[in-house]
């Protein structure tokens, strides 16, 4: 079997470690023909996130709240069947953990700071809108006998 093209990077200089990694195989539905019904293709990952101390504490509490409609008993699973062969499974099942894990626990967006529209701009904005008024009224039909 090829090697893993791991360590998968969550962000910055962390990354999924593979000693927590809970591997599940079975048998996949979609493409393979008649090598389907004989080769254990579809992948589950699993990772304890409520035990794991590879993320900073910080991540984790994020990543928790985050995801907590996802997780069973503090563990997160993703699945991957779509490609044929197993391992290729394995490669997009430990990227999509790293991606849902790097989304989760990345900060909150800076709240959105209000600011106000500059008069010049608001003016001409209705400047603009009462031109455009008068070019419609303009085009009525009333005085084309």
């Amino acid at each position: 079997m090829e090697r893993m093209s791991g360590p998968y990077v969550i962000r910055g200089s962390v990354t999924l470690p593979e000693g927590e990694l809970m591997w599940r195989f079975s048998r996949s539905s979609g493409p393979g023909g008649q090598h389907v019904n004989t080769s254990d293709s579809q992948v589950e990952l699993r990772f304890d996130l409520a035990a794991t101390e590879a993320l900073p504490p910080v991540w984790k509490e994020r990543a928790l709240a985050r995801l907590e409609g996802r997780l069973v008993d503090g563990v997160v699973s993703v699945r991957a069947s779509e490609h044929r062969s197993q391992w290729r499974n394995r490669e997009t099942a430990a990227v999509r953990l790293a991606t849902l894990l790097a989304e989760a626990s990345a900060p909150p967006p800076k709240p959105r700071r209000a600011t106000k529209i500059p008069r010049g701009i608001n003016e001409r904005r209705l400047r603009e809108k009462k031109q455009r008024a008068e070019t419609k009224r303009g085009r009525s039909a009333r005085d084309w006998h």
